[in-house]
């Protein structure tokens, strides 16, 4: 399971209700006076959002025109003369199986990789399956290989974050000279009682000083 943290501020809660109707009804409440020791605080119940990353969409497509070239071998030529030989190298006939006029070639003598764009739509199609393609330069016969050029296209990019049902944030409470955990147990108490509109709780985490992280499992 992938572990998710969660910041807790200072002064927040955050309890976790084992019947979610009691998370909903609180937090539908909204405010409450809860006593803590010998004052009254007045405090916030929040929805409890837990930012679980991004979403979007992913469009990806295979271009008509464009092929990638890979394990190009390094010669003893200018890089010009190899970006040309691969130009005459991929401009042959239907009859060859070549993808006919080229618009452009991309060569990088470094990484041995080159980009072939054809001039007419659906000439790269040719290459789909390809995965090497005999090449020769310098009298030598070398095995290039070929694969389709993609498009990738994000849209719909958002954050995404998920509302719990059952456990709720709890703000606004004010700082007090009793230990955390002696507050955090008048809270408890507070949030377990029908008549305050709460119930049974699983879990409880309560800050005092500084923040806290606090995991979540997704």
């Amino acid at each position: 399971a992938t572990k998710i943290p969660f910041r807790l501020n200072q002064n927040q809660a955050l309890l976790t209700f084992e019947d979610e109707e009691v998370a909903q009804r609180l937090t539908k409440m909204s405010k409450h006076c809860v006593k803590l020791d010998n004052r009254t605080a007045n405090v916030t119940v929040k929805p409890f959002e837990l930012d679980l990353g991004f979403q979007f969409e992913l469009r990806v497509s295979v271009s008509g025109r464009k092929i990638k070239v890979s394990e190009i071998p390094e010669l003893p030529i200018a890089e010009e003369w190899m970006r040309d030989k691969l130009e005459l190298h991929f401009y042959k006939t239907e009859q060859a199986a070549g993808g006919g006029e080229i618009q452009n070639v991309t060569y990088s003598k470094g990484t041995g990789t080159a980009v072939i764009t054809f001039l007419r739509p659906g000439a790269s199609n040719k290459f789909v399956g390809c995965t090497e393609y005999p090449f020769c330069a310098e009298g030598r016969h070398f095995n290039l290989s070929v694969s389709p050029d993609f498009n990738f296209q994000l849209s719909k990019f958002q954050p995404y974050c998920r509302v719990s049902k059952k456990t709720v944030l709890l703000k606004g409470i004010p700082e007090l000279e009793e230990d955390e955990e002696t507050v955090q147990d008048m809270i408890e108490i507070h949030f377990q009682k029908p008549s305050n509109g709460g119930g049974e709780i699983e879990n409880i985490k309560y800050t005092s000083r500084g923040a806290a992280y606090v995991c979540f499992e997704e």
